[in-house]
């Protein structure tokens, strides 16, 4: 039950992965796409990661909206707006799905948007960048791809916990507060903890099994060709994120050469929603190439 619960809590945080129909495209800012100094269309498409939704991304929807750029934030089947049911619907979901709905949203956008990724959406973003669908790729916080090894306590505990629950990946899981409260909402303030817990939802275990033993995966789908990213990177990653180590975040950026990444002192995994998340949206904004 200590294990159960432990995984409940923390995988479902691991804030990784879900599937959204290219109909979710929906869910985007029904704004006319404007267009930035060199003709280029100023759109940006955020991914969530797992048990989260578009919801996360309304702090930095207000700032680059006010910047001029449309905003793009699909919620994947299961999650956000769409979590009702998620216990049946993502019973057997997996990145592939994930990835081919993301996709699919892209393609409806002019060529080459800008793409953020938040956590799992950020293993997401890479697969999609690698695809020639992105002009600039953004990770937040970002899940481990294929071949990145758990470098934290917390992060193999994860992996342990998971080997705890017979064939998991069949299985849906459903978060637990306390454990969100440690894991990925511990730069939160205490007074909004509850309120953003609540805006989780049940994550896919295939999905997970998918990241944390991609070495069993013959499908190989956390797998990023990173040789075929080819547009700017930037990668950041909280100083005090208990799910995703400063380690591991730095793996992730170290194959893209000219990718900088930024340690963001004080933050944790929901940067996004954390005090000061404007200024880092600005930050993040100013960097963006023409």
């Amino acid at each position: 039950m200590i294990r159960r619960a432990f995984l409940q809590g923390a995988a479902a945080l691991a804030v990784l992965s879900s599937v959204a129909g290219a109909s979710r495209a929906g869910d985007a800012t029904k704004a006319q796409p404007r267009m930035g100094q060199e003709g280029m269309a100023k759109d940006i498409v955020m991914l969530h990661g797992a048990s989260a939704g578009a919801w996360c991304f309304d702090i930095f929807r207000g700032v680059f909206e006010g910047k001029g750029w449309t905003v793009h934030t699909p919620d994947l089947v299961g999650h956000g707006s769409d979590k009702d049911g998620a216990d049946r619907k993502l019973v057997g979901v997996g990145l592939a799905e994930y990835r081919a709905d993301f996709a699919a949203v892209l393609k409806t956008l002019p060529p080459q948007p800008v793409v953020l990724g938040h956590s799992m959406g950020a293993l997401l973003a890479q697969q999609l960048a690698a695809s020639g669908l992105a002009r600039a790729l953004i990770l937040v916080s970002p899940a481990p791809r294929a071949g990145i090894l758990p470098s934290s306590d917390s992060e193999k505990d994860l992996s342990q916990s998971l080997m705890g629950i017979p064939s998991f990946w069949k299985t849906v899981i459903n978060p637990d507060f306390d454990l969100a409260c440690f894991y990925s909402l511990n730069r939160v303030p205490k007074d909004r903890q509850r309120a953003v817990f609540d805006k989780f939802g049940p994550e896919s275990g295939l999905a997970y099994f998918e990241m944390f033993f991609w070495m069993l995966d013959k499908a190989r789908a956390a797998a990023v060709d990173t040789a075929a990213v080819r547009c700017p990177v930037l990668c950041l990653s909280g100083t005090d994120d208990n799910l995703v180590s400063l380690a591991t975040a730095r793996a992730t950026a170290l194959p893209y050469g000219d990718a900088q990444f930024w340690e963001v002192a004080g933050h944790g995994h929901m940067i996004l929603v954390e005090p000061g998340a404007e200024d880092i949206a600005r930050r993040i904004a100013a960097w963006i190439p023409a």
